[in-house]
This record gives C-alpha cells, sequence and structure tokens, in this order.
C-alpha cells in the first residue's frame, strides 16, 4: 500500500489583535485577528495538501480560530505553551517574537508527536465557562473574606457589602450549573453515575465532565496522567528517588483532592485502603494521591461500562 502523505505543518502565533503564520520555510505573514483575517488565513491553508495547524494555548485566545479551523476540516494541534518553550531552549534559541514563536511552532509540530484536537460538545463548553465563572467569584470571596478582619469601620462596611453579593453570585452560577446539567441527557446521566462514588459530588462530577471529555474513552492509568496523579519516577544509576505527581489539568486536581480527603473519611472502602496504606508507614499526602487514582479509575469505569455496579 502508498505510504501515508505526510502533513504539512502550519505554525500559528496567537495573540489578542493579530495571527503570525508559518506556512513554509519560506512563506509566512500576518493578519488580523478578525473575520476577515481568519477567513483569508483559513483560505490559504486549505490550498496547503494536508495542512495541519500548531498554536500553543494563548488563554482562551485560541479558542475562535481553533473552532473555525476545525469546522473547516483543517487538522488542529494545540501545545503547551511550557513545552514548546523547552523545545525552544533545547534548539538554543533564546530570541522571542511572533515571527519567531510561528516559526518555532511549525518545526515543533514536525519533531514532536502532539494530540489533534477534536470539536467540543456545546453543552461541556458552557458548562466549563459556568466552572471558570464559579472558581474566580470563589477566589474573590476568599479575597475578600480574609480582608475582612483587618478593615476598618468604613472599610468594612463595603467589604460586608462586597462578600454579600459575591456569596449571591456563586448561589446563583451554582443553580445555572445545576439547571445546565438537568437540561442536557447525557450531561445529567452521567453525573448521577459518576455520583454514585461516595465522595465525588456535585462539584467534581462538573469538573470533570466539563474539562475531561477523554473520561470513558482512554485506559485509566492515561487518565491518572491528564488528571495530574500519576506518579513518576525518579531514577539514576544507584539513586532511586521518590516518585512524585506532576503535569495534568490543575483545575481538576484541585477539585478532585478535596473530594479524596472526604471519601478517605466517609466511604467505607476507600477509607479502609487510606488506612491500611498509612498502616505501612506512608505520608499522608502520599495516601491521599493514591485515594484519588482509585477514584479517577473508579469514575472511568463507571462511563466506560454501563453494567459496572460498586461494590
Amino acid at each position: 500500500m502508498p505510504a501515508k502523505t505526510p502533513p504539512t505543518y502550519v505554525g500559528l502565533d496567537i495573540s489578542k489583535d493579530q495571527l503570525d503564520y508559518c506556512l513554509s520555510e519560506t512563506e509566512e505573514g500576518r493578519c488580523a485577528y478578525t473575520p476577515a483575517g481568519r477567513a483569508e488565513l483559513i483560505q490559504k491553508i486549505r490550498a496547503l495538501p494536508g495542512a495541519r495547524v500548531v498554536c500553543e494555548a494563548s488563554g482562551g485566545y485560541e479558542k475562535l480560530i481553533v473552532a473555525e479551523l476545525l469546522q473547516a476540516d483543517i487538522e488542529v494541534c494545540v501545545a503547551q505553551p511550557g513545552r514548546v518553550r523547552a523545545f525552544a531552549y533545547a534548539e538554543g534559541l533564546m530570541a522571542k517574537t511572533d515571527r519567531i514563536d510561528a516559526r518555532l511552532l511549525r518545526r515543533f509540530g514536525e519533531k514532536i508527536t502532539l494530540r489533534l484536537a477534536v470539536p467540543g460538545d456545546p453543552a461541556a463548553t458552557t458548562l466549563r465557562e459556568l466552572l471558570e465563572h464559579r472558581r474566580q467569584t470563589t477566589t474573590q470571596l476568599t479575597e475578600v473574606s480574609g480582608r475582612l478582619p483587618l478593615a476598618g469601620p468604613t472599610l468594612g462596611k463595603l467589604l460586608v457589602k462586597q462578600q454579600r453579593f459575591l456569596e449571591r453570585q456563586i448561589a446563583e452560577v451554582e443553580k445555572m450549573i445545576e439547571q445546565h446539567i438537568d437540561r442536557d441527557p447525557d450531561l445529567k446521566k452521567k453525573s448521577e453515575r459518576l455520583q454514585q462514588v461516595k465522595g465525588v459530588g456535585p462539584v467534581l462530577s462538573a469538573t470533570v465532565l466539563a474539562y475531561v471529555p477523554e473520561l470513558g474513552q482512554i485506559e485509566s492509568s492515561q487518565l491518572s496522567a491528564l488528571f495530574g496523579v500519576a506518579p513518576y519516577p525518579d531514577d539514576s544509576g544507584h539513586h532511586s528517588g521518590p516518585r512524585h505527581i506532576r503535569g495534568g489539568r490543575a483545575q481538576v486536581r484541585h477539585v478532585l483532592y478535596m473530594a479524596a480527603v472526604s471519601a478517605a473519611r466517609s466511604n467505607p472502602i476507600l477509607a479502609e485502603f487510606y488506612q491500611r496504606l498509612l498502616a505501612t508507614g506512608k505520608p499522608s499526602k502520599v495516601c491521599l494521591v493514591a485515594v484519588m487514582r482509585k477514584m479517577v479509575c473508579l469514575m472511568n469505569k463507571l462511563i466506560q461500562n454501563p453494567d459496572f455496579v460498586l461494590a
């Protein structure tokens, strides 16, 4: 059989107002981040045989152009900025401009195997936006509550007013999240399934459904890495260092940690597992991370296999 034609990589550096692109060694350019500019860029990329665009996650600015590229049936890879910067250092490249970054992204795609982006589920995208708003509002409330005890009478009144407003906002967005999940049959079914695990509540189930679309589609070991709870070795020669977790999706890991604390106390099976690990002399944090991995495996099984029943 004939060999598959390798893709033509396109580097795309995204900023708030402009898009810098590198189509080949000799062809590069810049266009405005406007509907007309994006349409012009997509038309140029479409003319390339087997085009595959490589861009970085840019704080959300990449979402619109990535969605439009996918809609135009153009393959897209969204790379982690840290990996791209490490690749630049490995090349000995210290300079950084938008055009240099576009060329760098093109070379990065050619050398590194990246996962292709897939069109996002609109229901999950909306859920993610609501959860982001809840997280930001909760952070603001924590900051205001921390300032309140030290505030004078005048500032105290303003902070109390702001605190009450933020509390109402959180209650409102939590209600919207609940209603959004209830209106979508697929999200509702998965949420109810996940909450069968004692320790998994509405916040964790919603967070997992919003940020981990791979749930139920890949192996639990891979999913643990996505959650950021997979232990990585630190061995060299005769040295055998302790394993550490790293990477993954921090938003999910933070919520999962608090759920694991609850499960280690209230879930009879996971509590026994936690205590058994403690009895062997393992540190409490290590035991909690092990509980987190167990919860990831359970949630994955529940979504992967409709016939799977918890003990």
